[in-house]
């Protein structure tokens, strides 16, 4: 017997109250997860289980955090992180699409350059970013570079890769009517890989981050990485692992933000 109009709204009611209920549960068991471990490491290294010189402790964390942040110097160091990062991405991402495209346009493109792609994403990126530095520059631009040389070709095979997987039976269909290659793309290709470019979005915004932090490794006198090596050189464990904390929560925020994004596409 169909259930009535009443009867499905007070189902649906339960339903969402039931969704709510769980995350919520999730969400308190994660929270109770990082306070126990903050915790446990507060009082290892209070009771000298572990050494605070090469653990340091959250307490340490926070005072450094807390002087960092008092003369302001902390939004400096995030701000020219996170502008790297986002100038990385768009670069690496709308250019690695952008070749993607044409790779697909003309197959046979991507036929000569294939074995160069395979190639140039075997290579490990980190160890060539010494040589894109002194490319591009001791700078913002040379650690610009660093982070989309580690995602552009990553960008061009998924993306080439998911074009291509799209049914050709459709393709062929949009061809039997008439349609242009460009219509096929911009009515087809493209709709059809929405999805799959918001997560390729979401991995590039992750190997920027890395690419980012590595360059500041190797040239920076300003940003996250800059301040992670610092302390490591001077031996304040305290300052590294605020470094790694900040890192972890801009992680989260740029996670975060990509995920409303999605949210808000998907419901257009």
């Amino acid at each position: 017997m169909p259930l009535t109009a009443e009867q499905t709204k007070t189902a649906h009611q339960a339903w969402l109250l039931q969704h709510k209920r769980e995350k919520q549960k999730i969400r308190g068991i994660q929270v109770s997860l990082l306070a126990g471990f903050l915790i446990l490491w507060e009082a290892a290294a209070r009771l000298g289980i572990l050494d605070t010189f090469l653990f340091s402790c959250p307490s340490a964390v926070l005072q450094i955090f807390w002087t960092y942040f008092s003369n302001g110097t902390i939004w400096r160091h995030i701000g020219i992180t996170m502008e790297e990062t986002f100038a990385g991405f768009f670069i690496g991402t709308f250019s690695g699409i952008a070749i993607a495209t044409l790779l697909w346009w003309k197959p046979i493109l991507s036929r000569i350059l294939d074995p160069f792609l395979v190639v140039l994403n075997a290579l490990p990126k980190t160890a060539l970013a010494p040589i894109v530095i002194v490319w591009f520059g001791a700078g913002m631009p040379g650690i610009i570079a660093v982070a989309v040389s580690i995602c552009i070709v990553v960008t061009i095979i998924s993306a080439y890769t998911d074009f291509r997987s799209v049914d050709e039976d459709k393709v062929r269909m949009l061809q039997s009517f008439g349609a242009t290659r460009g219509q096929i793309l911009y009515k087809l290709i493209l709709p059809a890989n929405r999805d799959n470019m918001l997560s390729l979005a979401k991995i590039n915004m992750g190997l920027c981050l890395i690419g980012v932090i590595v360059g500041e490794f190797l040239v920076s006198r300003c940003g996250i990485g800059y301040l992670i090596v610092y302390g490591s050189q001077v031996f304040r464990l305290d300052l590294v692992m605020m470094g790694v904390v900040i890192l972890a929560v801009c992680a989260w925020f740029l996670n975060s933000l990509l995920n409303l994004l999605e949210h808000h596409i998907k419901n257009l």
